[in-house]
């Protein structure tokens, strides 16, 4: 007797996988099987770093064709086991998602490079190039996940490595910035889990597009304001927004630089990639009445971080401010929830990805040349160098939203979405803002480069391996800032994604799919 055939369209896909869907899972995919290559290879550390910085410009590539992808053909969907969402985990890339996943590859790439110099051999043996090529795929996940569990499951990834990242070399700085840091961020993510567990209590599901299809819906059964609360918490503290903002600028000046480069530039991002995931697309009612808290927290953030790099004379610490104040720019983007207000939070985190990296390689090799990173010892990097300066200039002036570079634009569509809101304190905050951090900044040059050196400096050359990311990542910033037309364009379609993600839902849930 034969047996009998079971349907299994209602459940699971049968129809053959396009290739290009393949897409939406091969950066993670490249990065864990990279790290555990690289796991491998621990003896053989030369070997390693070449693998990695090979694997990491191959990554490029990917979220390139990726963010091609999905601008020519909207959101794209990918299912683990075959299972149809929402029983099978979903990589569900929109525009946002891959604009960011591409952004942390070219910053990866940049320190990767930047490492080969920065790292020690001792380093390499204790895993810095595998810890680096996990912590990309737990980045890389997190912006290219549809599920919220796993959005969890991939800070976890990225936290686990930045912890071995930021002890690498066991000095005492190092361990205690690494217990700052590890205190508030599993508190964070504790809250996350307890946020995700009672969202899935009200909802029945993890899949993001599922839970931006039935929130409207369940207003006033479930308690979506409490898991807004819970959410909002637990990423302004990953994200380092005011008030738990303390244990940014007590940590991140401790590992070597390239390691500090990364973090500024990614880790704190992901906290704001997620805020405005969760809030504005899957909880917008929530967003709405928690706007006004969140746009104090934005603004006081704002200010507390330039004024934390106004008091600073440690050039690490005070880029850990810097990375502050600009988190309290995309938190005033969030809170506006306008087309503009988006579109400046999504712009300025692109911007702060690529600056924040470029500055702590800058710093990186502004101590090198001047034997310290106290702006009381250094000067006369000026002469030393003049095309060092120029770069300096550059990278140092954009950190304020200063034009023609990439800060400006951002900071004009923040402004521009607060006064026509008529949130005049929100733009104030914004502009006063950049006022003190133009005058820290300036200060930074006028004593580290203009005035003299009390110390007799020798000309130095600046290796390939600092000069060649840190001439990319300046070229990219002033690119933003002179050609902003594209990546307005692209920012614009993120913040539309965000608003409206019926274009999202319907990638995950197609005519014919189980609802």
């Amino acid at each position: 007797m034969a047996a009998p055939v079971t349907d299994l369209s209602a459940v699971m896909v049968t129809a053959p996988i396009p290739l290009v869907h393949w897409l939406a899972i091969l950066p993670v995919a490249l990065c864990i099987s990279l790290g555990a290559l690289l796991l491998m290879l621990r003896s053989f550390p030369r070997l390693q770093a070449w693998i990695a910085i090979t694997g990491l410009a191959v990554l490029v590539l990917l979220d390139a064709a990726l963010l091609r992808q999905v601008v020519q053909h909207g959101p794209l969907t990918m299912v683990m086991g075959r299972w149809l969402p929402p029983f099978g985990i979903a990589f569900t890339v929109d525009i946002l998602g891959a604009l960011m996943a591409l952004a942390a590859a070219i910053v990866a790439l940049a320190a990767g490079i930047y490492a080969l110099s920065d790292t020690t051999e001792s380093g390499r043996r204790y895993g810095f190039f595998p810890l680096l090529m996990l912590l990309i795929s737990g980045v890389t996940g997190a912006f290219l996940t549809g599920d919220i569990f796993n959005l969890y499951v991939w800070f976890e990834v990225l936290l686990i490595s930045s912890f071995g990242l930021l002890i690498l070399g066991s000095e005492r700085a190092q361990i205690d910035g690494a217990l700052k840091y590890a205190v508030l961020n599993l508190i964070a993510t504790t809250l996350f889990l307890i946020s995700v567990g009672i969202l899935y209590a009200s909802f029945g599901t993890l899949n993001m597009a599922d839970i931006a299809e039935r929130s409207a819906g369940l207003a006033g059964t479930a308690p979506l304001m409490t898991l807004a609360c819970l959410f909002l918490l637990a990423f302004a503290m990953k994200a380092a927004a005011f008030p738990v903002n303390f244990w940014l600028p007590a940590s991140y000046h401790t590992p070597r630089i390239a390691v500090s480069a990364l973090f500024a530039g990614l880790l704190t991002k992901v906290g704001v990639y997620a805020l405005l995931r969760v809030l504005v697309m899957l909880l917008p009612a929530e967003r709405d009445e928690l706007s006004l808290l969140i746009a104090i927290v934005g603004a006081l953030t704002v200010l507390v971080g330039a004024l934390g790099a106004l008091a600073e004379t440690d050039l690490r610490r005070l880029l850990g401010y810097v990375v502050i104040s600009g988190i309290g720019n995309m938190l005033i983007g969030a809170a506006l929830g306008t087309a503009d207000g988006l579109g400046g939070a999504v712009f300025y985190a692109l911007h702060s990805v690529v600056l924040m990296t470029a500055l702590y390689l800058l710093v990186g090799e502004a101590g090198r040349r001047g034997g310290s990173f106290s702006l009381a010892a250094l000067g006369g990097l000026y002469r030393q160098n003049g095309c060092f300066a120029a770069i300096s200039f550059i990278l140092l002036f954009a950190a304020c939203g200063l034009p023609p570079f990439s800060g400006f634009w951002p900071k004009v569509l923040l402004v521009k979405a607060s006064l026509d809101l008529g949130a005049w304190w929100l733009a104030g905050a914004i502009l006063l803002g950049g006022f003190l951090l133009t005058i820290a900044i300036g200060r930074v040059f006028l004593l580290a480069y203009w005035r003299p050196s009390p110390l007799l400096l020798p000309p130095m050359r600046t290796g390939w391996t600092a000069g060649l990311p840190l001439a990319a990542l300046t070229i990219l910033v002033i690119g933003f800032g002179i050609l902003p037309e594209q990546l307005l364009q692209l920012v614009r379609s993120a913040a539309d994604g965000l608003a409206d993600p019926s274009a999202y839902i319907f990638s995950v849930f197609p005519e014919g799919a189980l609802q």
